[in-house]
């Protein structure tokens, strides 16, 4: 089979490298239907002769898009659109002032937490289910903590990605952090007692933690955020009825901060000191581009330290799995509670996740994502870091542009009227009298989208002024 010509131009006055622009024009043509599955692909040498680039950036982006699971490169043959991609053509991107036939905007939603899903993982995730198949009928109810081989499994995952040593008995599987908060909860209510106990949380932070909390009877006390994260110093003032302490330490929602090792310190000191929980949220630690993750709260005290994990950021949150590294002494309360309440793991979706983890298909999919986020973490530094100061770069999914509340919510709305969705930080917030910004999330739309999206927010600015 001779190889197809790849139409694709490049842009040599572009701030964007070339073998990103490379990359990007291949992904779109197989998006495109321009390219099927099973086209053999120029070799990097006829690539880099057509384009008149070298040949190192041929190879560049045929790595990525390798890496992504778009191309698979066959010995001694060449290089050809993966068996393994199934791509639904994409709807035409509609100008942001142009109404779509039901007379609405189109919405580019710069929504934080959803993540971008490489290509491979639908194939992977129908890998994992074969084999979750193949296994007998589950016709007894599972272990309340979940398989022992998933256990297992996320020990091996905590120690290589966060550096934590951790034994298979310390591990609930949950369906989620919120899952995994609320567990917590219910293990560290005192029997008999007529007060409610009081979670502090941070604010501006995560709402449904809040929501959560209250639904299940407990109170919470707010605790403001600054550049740096959660202010401990502030938790000397929470009520002495105050069992627990929520936070998002490795990249706080929504603004972005990360808890430097000397408040990490200080927050595992006031737990110890009145006789807390600390329940850290690891949401998306996996996704750390400038320095290696600060280390786990947990590994400053594995007697006064939850730690919640998820995959909701790696292939969706409709997966629904999660785990908890407890403390040993909430192990028996917590498994209690879930065997009194009938809350059990899913045999089949533990079995499925566990494949996954244990092939390293799990990290090839976090390896592929990471790659992506940090190239979309510079666009909007790009395009956006002469407005304003941004907060949470070199991390995660989102980035935080720190303005005043008027501000920002003025952008907002404008931004809305041309057809960009961005929150604003004070949707985050509770009692924080002026918890100004626009948070970027950039995991869910593609590349192109984004940077029409921020070109969008950049107009904006300009056009609002400070």
């Amino acid at each position: 089979m001779s190889p197809r010509a790849v139409p694709l131009t490049i842009d040599r006055a572009s701030a964007r490298p070339l073998p990103q622009q490379v990359a990007d024009a291949l992904r779109r043509a197989i998006v495109d239907g321009v390219f099927v599955t099973g086209d053999r692909l120029p070799s990097t040498r006829a690539l880099a002769a057509e384009l008149q680039v070298s040949r190192g950036v041929a190879h560049h982006a045929y790595d990525q898009l390798a890496a992504e699971g778009w191309i698979e490169g066959r010995t001694g043959s060449g290089t050809y659109v993966a068996a393994e991609v199934s791509v639904v053509p994409r709807t035409a991107l509609v100008g942001p002032t142009t109404p779509t036939d039901d007379g609405d905007l189109p919405t580019l939603a710069l929504r934080p937490g959803i993540p971008w899903t490489p290509p491979r993982a639908s194939a992977a995730w129908r890998r994992a289910w074969r084999i979750a198949g193949s296994e007998p009928a589950p016709h007894d109810y599972p272990d309340p903590a979940g398989p022992l081989a998933l256990r297992r499994s996320i020990c091996a995952l905590l120690a290589r990605a966060r550096g934590m040593t951790v034994g298979p008995e310390r591990i609930v599987v949950t369906t989620g952090a919120v899952h995994g908060l609320t567990l917590t909860l219910a293990a560290l209510r005192r029997p008999g007692s007529d007060s409610k106990p009081v979670l502090a949380v941070e604010d501006p932070g995560y709402r449904v933690a809040v929501s959560a909390a209250l639904a299940v009877g407990w109170e919470v006390h707010d605790i403001p955020v600054d550049q740096g994260g959660v202010v401990v110093d502030a938790l000397r003032a929470a009520p002495d009825s105050t069992r627990a302490v929520y936070v998002t330490p490795s990249h706080q929602y929504p603004t972005g901060g990360m808890l430097d090792v000397g408040r990490r310190a200080a927050l595992v000191a006031y737990a110890r000191d009145t006789d807390t929980v600390v329940i850290e949220d690891d949401y998306d630690s996996e996704y750390r581009y400038d320095v290696a993750p600060l280390p786990a709260l947990a590994q400053l005290d594995a007697d006064r330290v939850v730690l919640l994990g998820t995959i909701a950021k790696t292939l969706g949150a409709g997966v629904r799995l999660g785990w908890m590294v407890l403390p040993a002494h909430l192990v028996e309360p917590v498994l209690c509670h879930r065997s009194a309440v009938g809350d059990f793991p899913s045999t089949p979706l533990c079995t499925a996740t566990a494949s996954l983890l244990d092939d390293g298909e799990w990290d090839r999919l976090v390896r592929a994502a990471r790659r992506r986020y940090r190239d979309r973490d510079a666009a909007v530094r790009h395009s956006l870091s002469e407005f304003g100061e941004l907060r949470g770069s070199g991390a995660g999914m989102h980035t935080t542009l720190i303005l005043s509340s008027e501000r920002a919510d003025a952008v907002a709305r404008a931004a809305a009227t041309r057809g960009v969705e961005v929150p604003t930080v004070a949707r985050s917030a509770r009692s924080n009298p002026d918890p100004g910004g626009l948070v970027i999330g950039y995991g869910r739309l593609t590349d192109a989208e984004l940077r029409t999206a921020l070109d969008i927010l950049a107009d904006e600015l300009r056009r609002v002024g400070t």
